[in-house]
């Protein structure tokens, strides 16, 4: 089916349906991915629905129009799914005015929110019961919970509370050919046929339109602390993380790995940002635990269990809900640090635990025969992702290496595979990393892929050129 661009009938047939001010023109932020590597051409129209019905108009007239809908949550994907840079002029979908907490349900730990709820928003509210939506992320003051859901987010807590997928009970959404489908269930146990839950989280509005979610709440820990500990390296790191879980066990919300160049490069661009040592240590790892009572104790039991069996030479335990703020603020700020630097090539890779201490020495010894590189590795250990970047030298710019970005993305790539692991974490596909799914994606999953969007959406609409390529 070809595409077409969208059209002045196809607009004056959905203003006669929708309200005033529905249809308008597109803000800047609204065609250009954060990190400027797609831009829209500015000639797209933006539709603001209010209800699922609304959004059911639109996807039903531009299926039958034949034109290309890209759905657009907060604008914070760094893969390019909300940015659609070649064929057809599309309409853009935002989903900003369907942002109302429909419900909290204390007593069942769910919370029933719209797909353009921010998500700080849905934390808060969740606050406000006396529970926690422990989705956390960088950007949680800006993106959307519909985007969460559509590119299965991930964030720092983990390996606690799971993916967003995990954190999904049901959902309303609205199918290519306009059709609403009423699986807003808060059931925990609903075995009736195919999870078509589980298949819109994560399809990165490729397969319909999420408009609103049921979603898990968890009690708020009475206890919680934080810790910044220094380790040898990141087999020192892993050992000690199997030592928390003996410790601790699901008391552990988050293990992030960080390295010196992560500080190194904060130091360098952000100087108003307080280091927690003098001079940073080469690795080191932040834990937070949330417990009942004690979570301090627990730390301060783990410190000398790891100091004991040689795994850590410092540390330090947050004494106060401020402290506990400004050792996150640091690792928060190192992707900022890390934009402000400019990276030649980012990896959002995921590995099996196992072989991630043999894997980081490995593939700097390898990019090492490409050339002089700085390399800031760190992200989240306790589930095996990492982000693991690559940079020029100090005093030369990023843009004297672009010639370099993807002989070097295919070298950590292929490492990644070699591996076991996989290329895309918790960023998704997008349109960034099509190359690499045909590259590296199991050819029957691909297949069953496509037929599950040619059954879905048999005129392809949904933003076309995301996730599968062309």
């Amino acid at each position: 089916m070809t595409l077409k661009s969208v059209s002045e009938p196809l607009l004056a047939h959905l203003r006669a349906q929708l309200p005033d001010g529905t249809l308008r023109a597109p803000q800047p932020h609204h065609i250009e991915e954060p990190r400027g590597r797609f831009f829209g051409s500015g000639k797209e129209t933006l539709a603001l629905p209010r209800t699922t019905l609304e959004v059911a108009t639109i996807l039903r007239a531009c299926n039958a129009a034949q034109v290309p809908v890209v759905p657009f949550g907060g604008g914070t994907g760094l893969v390019g799914g909300q940015v659609m840079e070649n064929g057809p002029t599309p309409l853009i979908l935002s989903l900003e005015r369907m942002n109302r907490i429909r419900a909290v349900h204390p007593l069942e730990n769910v919370i029933v929110a719209e797909a353009g709820a921010i998500l700080s928003d849905v934390q808060a509210a969740a606050e406000g019961a006396d529970r926690l939506f422990p989705l956390s992320l960088a950007a949680e003051g800006s993106c959307r919970i519909g985007g969460n859901l559509a590119t299965n987010a991930g964030g720092v807590n983990v390996l606690r509370y799971g993916n967003t997928r995990d954190l999904c009970l049901g959902l309303e959404a609205v199918l290519p050919t306009g059709e609403i489908w009423h699986g807003l269930s808060r059931l925990r146990k609903d075995n009736t046929g195919y999870d078509l839950r589980g298949l819109l989280v994560g399809s990165e509005g490729t397969l319909g339109v999420i408009t609103a979610a049921a979603l898990k709440l968890a009690p708020r820990p009475a206890s919680v602390g934080t810790a910044l500990m220094v380790v040898k390296d990141p087999e020192a790191a892993l050992k000690l993380l199997a030592l928390a879980r003996d410790y601790a066990g699901e008391a552990i919300s988050a293990f992030e790995l960080i390295h010196r160049q992560g500080l190194d490069f904060i130091a360098e661009t952000l100087p108003d940002i307080r280091l927690p040592f003098p001079r940073p240590p080469e690795w080191m790892v932040l834990v937070d635990l949330g417990m009942a009572k004690g979570a301090d104790a627990a730390l301060e039991t783990l410190f000398a269990a790891g100091m004991e069996e040689g795994l850590l030479s410092d540390g330090l335990i947050a004494q106060s809900d401020t402290q506990r703020a400004a050792f996150w603020s640091v690792r928060e700020h190192i992707p900022v640090a890390n934009k402000r630097i400019g990276s030649i090539s980012s990896h959002d890779i995921a590995l099996p635990l196992s072989v991630i201490p043999e894997f980081i020495p490995r593939a700097g010894e390898r990019l090492a025969s490409l050339g002089k590189f700085r390399i800031n590795c760190f992200g989240h250990l306790g589930d095996g992702n990492l982000h693991y970047n690559v940079f020029p030298p100090r005093g030369r710019r990023r843009s004297e290496f672009l010639n370099k970005r993807e002989e070097i993305k295919y070298l950590v790539h292929d490492m990644v595979q070699e591996y076991g692991g996989s290329f895309s974490a918790e960023h998704g596909v997008g349109r960034l990393k099509t190359g690499d799914l045909a590259r590296y994606g199991d050819p029957t999953k691909v297949m069953a892929m496509r037929a599950i969007k040619a059954a879905l959406d048999p005129n392809g609409i949904m933003n076309p050129g995301a996730v599968l390529r062309d």
